[in-house]
Parts: structure tokens; sequence; C-alpha cells
């Protein structure tokens, strides 16, 4: 058997997709190495692939469906699989929809991680008809091939009714087969540029955001704050001691006291809007977008107390025998301004993100001045 392989080309088969939030959402999953990825949109790669299934196995419906984002590669099954694109009748009905992945051929194709083909589904046990009943189309026959990534199944082809056939043939599945191997690709390649693209947004060392993508996000929640009249907060801070625990056990403790200093901030901040990075040495900055000065505040003293309170270096550090267990010498300086309070408007968007650094970082050392170890809000500016 001979292919050929043709350039994708836009078509007139409607095709639906499941909505940019819940494809992303389908795709924020975990591979083997804990890296994560977000926002991959795949909307006209899925729905080109569908196309072209279509184009050379005919079919009156056909659909894409992806496990639950919830679990990572490797592990347990899901228990749903959502409808990421479809065609056919009602298949705009069925989108950003799931069904329960113990449910007919497709369930039982992701689960077996085999293809699947039914000449005749009213004598097939594994034949569901809930979905086709719903939407009230007659399926005759099915065949389905589950997606598969690095040895895991997250999901199946499907196509339903072959048209100018009675039924589907092996040759037939075997296509199908290869239309589920390139949708792999497709899914892996979103997600290996996502995650590089992730990695070029994060400081190498603690994990956090980095000062480009923080200077680029501090702007955009400052023009987000003057069209709709809301409120962005900022805590600067920097260990007060670093240098001592640098120059006494060397960089690389001081490298992992950073590191711990930047899980203490996802921790603190996890499942809020806030945006943290490491702004460079031993300098952290955090943007709160919608949160006044009292907010921020509550935010600095829990970050204050939690350093101070904290054991750093529990784990031993290449070099160095036993655990160092340092305890109450790392303290932090916080400085805090407020878009409302310390900016004026009368400047650009750029000129105002950045007088809102300064007002903080200068907030910051007059803490360090005051005796470290505490949270200063910077003053008040009129006009602003």
């Amino acid at each position: 058997m001979t292919f050929v392989v043709l350039p994708f080309t836009l078509t007139l088969m409607k095709i639906h997709c499941a909505n940019s939030e819940v494809l992303a959402k389908l795709l924020n999953r975990s591979r083997r190495d804990r890296s994560s990825v977000s926002d991959v949109d795949l909307n006209i790669l899925l729905a080109e692939t569908l196309t072209w299934a279509n184009r050379l196995v005919p079919s009156e419906s056909g659909s894409i469906l992806l496990d639950d984002p919830a679990l990572k590669w490797g592990t347990r099954k899901a228990d749903r699989l959502y409808f990421a694109a479809c065609f056919g009748k009602s298949s705009s009905s069925l989108v950003n929809t799931f069904i329960a992945s113990e449910s007919g051929i497709a369930g039982e194709t992701y689960r077996s991680g085999k293809p699947y083909i039914s000449r005749d589904v009213l004598n097939d046990r594994k034949f569901c008809p809930v979905i086709a009943e719903t939407i009230r189309f007659r399926t005759r026959s099915i065949i389905c091939s589950p997606i598969v990534i690095e040895g895991s199944t997250i999901g199946v082809i499907e196509l339903i009714n072959r048209k100018n056939s009675p039924v589907y043939s092996t040759d037939d599945l075997f296509l199908l087969r290869i239309f589920a191997g390139y949708t792999a690709t497709l899914i892996l390649n979103a997600v290996i540029a996502r995650k590089f693209e992730e990695l070029s947004r994060r400081d190498n060392l603690t994990g956090l955001f980095n000062d480009r993508h923080f200077f680029y996000m501090l702007e955009r929640e400052i023009k987000k704050a003057v069209r709709l009249g809301t409120e962005v907060s900022m805590i600067f801070f920097d260990l007060d001691h670093f240098k001592e625990v640098n120059d006494t056990h060397g960089h690389l403790a001081g490298s992992t006291v950073l590191k711990e200093v930047g899980e203490i901030l996802h921790e603190i901040f996890h499942g809020t809007d806030a945006i943290s990075a490491r702004y460079g040495g031993d300098e952290y900055a955090i943007i709160l977008p919608g949160l006044n000065r009292k907010e921020a505040a509550g935010y600095a003293e829990h970050i204050r107390s939690y350093i101070v309170k904290n054991v750093f270096l529990k784990e031993k550090v290449p070099g160095i025998d036993v655990p160092l267990n340092i305890k109450g010498v790392i303290t932090c300086s916080i400085g805090i301004a407020v878009f409302t309070e310390h900016v004026r408007r009368r400047k650009g968007v750029r000129e105002m993100a950045d007088e809102l650094i300064r007002v903080a970082d200068a907030a910051m050392y007059r803490a360090k001045e005051l005796g470290r170890n505490r949270i200063v809000v910077a003053r008040r500016v009129d006009n602003c």
C-alpha cells in the first residue's frame, strides 16, 4: 500500500472544536519530568487532522477525545474523555462536553490502548448508544484508535459510519492509526513548544518568573488598572544577611537558600493572581493585581514571618557533610508600593511601571535603614 503525504489546506467541511480555554485545560498536564504546559491552542491542527482523516476514510462523523488533564502522563487512567474536536450531525453540541472513560467503544479503546473496529455496533456489546440517542444519530459502524504519547494513552480518534461502503475495513483502521499517531505528534510538539516558552519566562534557579517577564506582566497589569480603574500593588524585598551565608558556607549553600525562598513564595501565592519573580541576586518582587495597600501588607507580613521562622538548608549541600539547618539568621526587608497612591498618571505605561518599581525599591531600602526584618510602605505621592 502506497501513501502520498499531501500538504494541509483549509476545507469547507465544518469541524467543531473545543474552545481555547477548554483545550488549554486539557493540555495543562504534567509530563514525567514534571514540567507543565498551559495555553496550548490546537484548534486548527486538530480540525485539519479530522479533515484529512475524513478525506481518506469518508465518514458521517468523527471525533478526537482527550483525557483528564489532572493526570500525569504514565499514571492511572482518567475517568473522563473530553470532546476536543468533532464533525458530523449535532457535533457542535458535543464539543466542550465529556463521556465516562468506561463508556462505549471510545472508552474501550482508551483503556485498552488498542485500535478497535466495529462493523455492526447493534450487535457489539462494547457499543454504548447514549450519545447517539441523545443527538438522534443512527450509528452503524465505528473505527477507533488510541492517541499515545510516551507510552501513555491520552485520548482517542474515532470515525463513525463509513461512506461509500457498508462497513469499515482493516485498511481504514490502518489509516486511522496513522492519523492517531500524527495527532499525538501535534500534541507533543505543542507541549514541548509551550514548555520551552514557559522556561524562557522562568528563572532557572527558583522557578519564579524572571525579570524580563516580570516587566512584561507589570506593564500589562498597569494597562488593565488604568483601563478598568482597578488597583495594582507591589511587594519588593531582598534577604538580610544573605552575603554572610554565601561567604561562610559557599555559593552552593547561597543558591539553595534562594531556591528555598522561591519555594516559600510558591506556597504563599499558590492559587492567587500574584506574579512572583526573582528580580536579581537575592531580590524578589511580587505583583498583586487588584489588591490594595492593606491586602499587600498582609501578604508582606506573611512573607516576612515565614522567612524568619523558616529553617533553611535542612538538606545537605554538595561539599558540606551535614545539613546546616539555618534558622533566625536569614530575614528580609520589604518595601510596598501601590499604583493609585505612588504613581503619577501623566506618564506612559513603561514610565509608570518603572516608577512603581523604583518606589517599592526605595521603600525596601528604607526598611533596611530602619534595622532590617521589617516592612515599609512607600510615602504617598500627591496628584496620582
